[in-house]
């Protein structure tokens, strides 16, 4: 492979999921960058893939996105992994992509796992249109955020943590109206996957009463839009 940054997914379940042509770029890199070498050294165990591992997550991806252009410059294919799913959605792989094309290098991201497409697509509420919100902030600007959304329309899809899972259906309740229809998705592609259908109130009864678990994907249906008002023949 010539010169090459490439954006690899990888599983958020089963191992299964991943592309032959993910393996294929995995055991041709130079080098990977990995989220968490731990978590990406199983993965590459389990398909008998040796290659050199560089840690490269949100907490040195600035220091390190120089040197690795570096390295992409001086004719090394690299690829980037995430813990889960596809680099660069809410993930690291931004950064370093927009550097090295910058930099004139060819970067390709590979199709392949990303868990709020299933989560959305099993919801049962309208994909034709969506907006994309992935984590909402921890604390500052949380609420801003949400009032922002107040008047959308599209389906909005969030990405939650088990410990916050039932602290975001109450705001959620409070912000789009407890009747608002949602699909709460949990574990995709493990064995334990879970889709909670039905309105914000009902989902948050159900974690309310059963211990949240596992990385959570949040489907909220958009605002009902008014029909549009017909005129009267005079």
């Amino acid at each position: 492979m010539p010169r090459m940054l490439y954006l690899v997914p990888t599983p958020v379940g089963n191992l299964e999921d991943i592309t032959m042509r993910a393996l294929r770029v995995l055991r041709e890199a130079d080098l990977i960058l990995a989220e968490d070498t731990r978590t990406s050294g199983l993965l590459l165990k389990h398909f008998d893939i040796h290659k050199p591992m560089l840690s490269y997550h949100k907490f040195n991806e600035h220091q390190a996105v120089a040197r690795i252009v570096e390295r992409l410059l001086a004719g090394e294919t690299i690829a980037v992994v995430s813990d889960a799913g596809t680099p660069g959605i809410s993930d690291p792989g931004f950064l370093v992509a927009r550097e090295a094309i910058r930099a004139g290098v060819e970067v390709s991201c590979l199709p392949g796992a990303t868990a709020f497409v299933p989560a959305l697509v099993a919801s049962g509420l309208p994909c034709d249109r969506f907006c994309f919100e992935g984590f909402l902030p921890q604390k500052k600007g949380r609420q801003t955020r949400l009032q922002l959304l107040t008047d959308e329309t599209r389906t909005m899809v969030f990405y939650e943590s088990p410990h916050r899972i039932v602290k975001a259906l109450q705001q959620f309740a409070e912000v789009f109206g407890q009747e608002r229809p949602v699909a709460v998705c949990r574990e995709i592609s493990k064995v334990h996957e879970e889709v909670v259908r039905g309105s914000i109130a009902e989902a948050l009864t159900h974690f309310q009463e059963h211990e949240p678990r596992g990385e959570f994907v949040i489907i909220v249906g958009g605002k009902p839009e008014k029909p549009e008002r017909l005129e009267k023949p005079e």
